[in-house]
């Protein structure tokens, strides 16, 4: 399939959870390929530091504050975000989200369900449903929805996490499909642990908070370099980002042995001395 336009030179560009993490390297990646970026999180101070670092390196760039698990928020985002622009926006990136683990199925409160799913999925469905309508009638342009190697690995303890981005990942899918044949491009970004912030804002046990911290430690991929790489796979209209070797090695095990590897990472948990 031909690129055609590259989507992220000169994008007018939301960032959800542009704060910090992936979405600010997103928002400042952006800014370096000449593109206009609203930059848009919960917290507006740590948004507004992500646009002071575009506009210092020569870029334009606006904060807004936003919860993206209430569609209100979202379209009040898009409006303003339009309105800076003065025109419409071409690129979103759905990035905002949150962390939870280390209970089973059963005992993880539901608040915290609740939580995960109205950020990371009602989050990006919020996103979508605001802004492809928008990107469908102007005819060009593109969207990311950052989602994870837990969308497909299904590994224990982190149910609503897994269930939250297993949702973004189909959702990708389904709108990758129904725009076929249009200007609009789609990308899934699916990484594994990366140095983000999402295990210290998180609802995470502290067992697994610090496993966690270490494998985000000892990985090479840093949020720069997992921006860089998406934001090019979009501009080849590229479906799924899959950043690091283990996010790979996990795809393809799954997909080609998926009950074998269920039972090997349930075995896995149970020699590590975890609740099945």
């Amino acid at each position: 399939m031909m690129a055609g336009r590259k989507v992220s030179r000169s994008a007018s560009a939301v960032v959800t959870g542009a704060g910090s993490g992936i979405g600010r390297a997103f928002a400042l990646e952006l800014g370096a390929r000449g593109g206009r970026v609203v930059c848009a999180d919960l917290k507006l101070a740590t948004a507004e530091e992500t646009a002071a670092q575009i506009r210092a390196a020569g870029g334009q760039a606006t904060a807004i504050a936003c919860d993206v698990s209430k569609l209100e928020q979202v379209e009040k985002m898009a409006t303003k975000a339009e309105q800076w622009l003065a025109g419409p926006v071409d690129l979103v990136i759905n990035n905002a989200g949150v962390g939870a683990g280390g209970s089973v199925v059963g005992e993880t409160p539901i608040d915290d369900w609740r939580w995960v799913l109205g950020v990371n999925l009602w989050g990006v469905i919020h996103g979508c449903h605001v802004f492809a309508p928008k990107l469908r009638a102007l005819g060009r342009g593109g969207i990311v929805n950052v989602g994870s190697t837990a969308s497909f690995a299904a590994a224990p303890l982190m149910g609503p996490y897994n269930v939250s981005k297993a949702a973004v990942l189909a959702l990708s899918e389904t709108l990758a499909s129904e725009f076929t044949g249009t200007g609009i491009k789609i990308t899934a970004l699916c990484p594994t642990f990366i140095a983000t912030n999402i295990v210290k804002d998180g609802r995470i046990s502290e067992s697994s908070s610090k496993m966690a911290e270490r494998l985000m430690q000892w990985t090479s991929v840093t949020p720069e370099s997992v921006a860089k790489t998406t934001l090019d796979a979009l501009d080849r209209n590229q479906l799924y980002v899959l950043p690091q070797v283990d996010a790979k090695l996990i795809w393809r095990m799954k997909r080609f042995a998926p009950v074998g590897y269920g039972r090997g990472i349930g075995w896995l948990n149970r020699l590590a001395g975890n609740r099945a």
